[in-house]
């Protein structure tokens, strides 16, 4: 006989090839659906049971797919125990086990037999599934891995085989009879190849001479059951009354061009577009970078400079990162891209602790994605503060996908380790995802004394500039901009909406003026930042010279080294010594030919050029010492070159001179 089964489930693993015994990867079981068969076909039995909750919520992302919420499950449920005993009291009367994708059912059903301390039966029995090679060439849907045909979902391989569709996907007893239905007709047709279905084949026929039906079966809405349960709530806030539009607002969750391929802010724009507004602060959060943490405070800090002439507020640099925290940074047994945690720097300290934490997540961490772990972090927490993030964060995503338990669970690992330096991040971009996870988080922050403040995800400027911003996401994927928007084959990803731009302290206050504290909040975590430097002197290295080379003029300013190397006057014959000259004194040759003059370090200086780029090594010290110190250096060189190549520097006899 065919048992024919579906399970419906609180998600997806994160990790496909883990063991079944790892309880915590494998989804759980909310809904288990079967159908018996005989060998012509015909329907012996079914049933079908919603399974309760114990010690997991089912998530929202999961209530989307199938309808069951965590109220109707609680309130339908069966106990997992009496389930798991029906299911293996109907498996042992089967000789073949079914089902659309079989091998995922067998492995939650696994994991629950094991959970219970039962040993998995399911290994024994023969499968056939309605998910092969053979089915993808029957309906040859391209999208396929490596050209081939794709594999057909269970409603693309119905309409293939019946011209028609079925209703209540994702219930399990219409995925159940939609199967039983495609599984007898393939049957029927001889699609099978396994020498033992050939009897059954002719039964078949038999049976059903022509194209096999439905069972005709009643299956519930679930959905709208669980509609009718959940009566909307507004969250439990604060009732302190503050006057909203009075408080000050900055952005703590920006992404820059530095976020590659993945926002269209350029650093000089947003201290514009920040400084327009009045903001006191703003920060920059990119992913997995901290490449325009020096740019970013160079413009703020020509911003602020600007001011001594002008009215306006000065602005706070704030700079933060967005990290991918895995379960082990050093695992690349499957793809793990971990979670998006936002760390902002406190302080100079922080920052150098956000760095080392970058540096690691790209030398060493990086898997698809620059990535760190949670000891990591533990190591260099010191003077950093975390927000939970937006739905990729590790507290909000479990939320949505795993359960608000399992979130609160992680909550209080953070709370722990960075305590008043821990906030609870809010954002609504007009989605009922966020509307759903900020009820809980709202929940957890009250239960647990965490703070909370609002926040928008930024990732260009203007509401005007996401149709730009989507053909940017396109680009760094290589898709279409007429793909639609989603998850799975045929998708692309994108954002769900026009939202995500750099708002106005305005429109933020009216989007959380029912939860005023969180924007009260901001202002205490811009306080937390001590505002500090990234520019510095030009670093030259100092060498140890070897005992037969040192004479004194290394003592001086270079000016005698200098004179031993093009002479005395400083004249070469090829009329480049004026130049070394004019470079190293330019108040002597203020009228001479620019040309003469382009590489003076000091004359540069002179016209603006006064921070060192960390990033690159180019740029000016802050003041002219560089070039009263790299001169003894190249007075050294000099006279190295000349004695180990015979001549001045630049000679025929310098294999490296001009």
């Amino acid at each position: 006989m065919y048992l024919i089964f579906d399970t419906e489930t609180t998600g997806l693993p994160r990790n496909w090839n883990a063991p079944l015994s790892d309880s915590y990867n494998w989804p759980r079981c909310v809904q288990i659906a079967w159908q018996l068969h005989a060998l012509d076909g015909r329907m012996i039995s079914h049933d079908d049971f919603i399974i309760t909750p114990d010690g997991f919520d089912i998530p929202y992302e999961s209530e989307k797919v199938h309808g069951i919420s965590t109220a109707l499950a609680r309130r339908d449920g069966v106990d997992i125990k009496t389930v798991v005993e029906s299911f293996l009291a109907i498996v042992d009367r089967a000789d073949f086990l079914v089902g659309h994708n079989l091998k995922f059912d067998l492995n939650i059903m696994g994991a629950e037999l094991l959970r219970l301390g039962k040993e998995n039966i399911l290994v024994e029995k023969t499968n056939l599934d309605t998910c092969t090679e053979d089915t993808a060439l029957l309906c040859e849907l391209p999208g396929g891995r490596g050209g081939k045909f794709k594999l057909p979902t269970l409603s693309e391989l119905y309409v293939f085989l019946f011209q028609d569709s079925f209703e209540e996907a994702h219930n399990a007893t219409a995925d159940v009879e939609a199967t039983a239905r495609v599984f007898i007709e393939l049957i029927r047709q001889n699609k099978f190849n396994q020498t033992e279905l050939q009897q059954s084949t002719q039964a078949v026929k038999k049976s059903y001479p022509n194209i096999v039906p439905l069972a005709g079966l009643k299956h519930r809405n679930l959905h709208k059951e669980t509609a009718a349960l959940i009566s909307p709530q507004k969250p439990e806030v604060s009732g302190e009354e503050i006057q909203v539009d009075t408080l000050p607002f900055c952005h703590l969750h920006t992404h820059t061009q530095f976020s590659v391929l993945q926002s269209t802010i350029s650093i000089p724009k947003l201290v514009q577009e920040a400084a327009s507004m009045n903001m006191s602060a703003v920060a920059i959060t990119d992913i997995g970078n901290l490449m325009g943490a020096f740019h970013f405070v160079k413009a703020v800090n020509k911003h602020n400079k600007s001011l001594e002439e002008s009215t306006g507020n000065p602005i706070k640099p704030i700079i933060g990162i967005t990290l991918n925290v895995c379960a082990n940074h050093l695992d690349r047994s499957h793809r793990d891209d971990g979670f998006q945690i936002v760390l902002i720097a406190k302080n100079k300290n922080g920052y150098h602790n956000l760095a080392k934490l970058t540096s690691i997540a790209h030398t060493k961490g990086f898997y698809y994605v620059p990535r760190v772990d949670r000891e990591l972090i533990l190591n260099h927490k010191e003077d950093i503060i975390v927000l939970t993030g937006n739905l990729y964060g590790e507290v909000p995503y479990k939320v949505l996908n795993t359960g608000a338990q399992q979130a609160e669970d992680s909550l209080l690992w953070w709370k722990e380790h960075f305590g008043s330096d821990l906030y609870m991040e809010l954002m609504r971009h007009n989605q009922e995802d966020e509307t759903r996870v900020n009820t809980t988080l709202i929940e957890l922050a009250n239960k647990h004394g965490i703070k909370m403040i609002a926040s928008n995800s930024c990732y260009y400027l203007k509401k005007e500039e996401a149709n730009a911003h989507d053909i940017l996401l396109c680009i760094k994927d290589g898709e279409k901009q007429s793909t639609p928007i989603g998850r799975g084959r045929g998708y692309r990803y994108g954002l769900p909406n026009q939202e995500y731009y750099f708002k106005s302290p305005q429109e933020m206050t009216q989007l959380f003026s029912d939860i005023p504290e969180a924007i009260y909040n901001i202002q205490e975590v811009i306080e937390k930042i001590e505002p500090f430097a990234l520019a510095r002197d030009v670093l030259l290295p100092k060498f140890d010279i070897p005992v037969e080379f040192v004479v004194s003029e290394d003592q001086d300013d270079g000016v005698a080294g200098l004179a031993v190397g093009l002479g005395q006057d400083g004249e070469r014959g090829d009329g480049r010594g004026a130049r070394v000259r004019d470079q190293r004194h330019p108040e002597a040759c203020a009228g001479a030919d620019p040309a003469a003059r382009e590489s003076d370090v000091e004359h540069q200086a002179a016209q603006g050029r006064s921070e060192q780029d960390p990033c690159t090594g180019h740029g000016d010290a802050a003041d002219h010492g560089a070039s009263v110190h790299a001169e003894p250096h190249f007075a050294r060189a000099c006279r190295l070159r000349r004695d180990i190549w015979g001549g001045g520097v630049g000679e025929e006899g310098d294999p490296r001179g001009a």
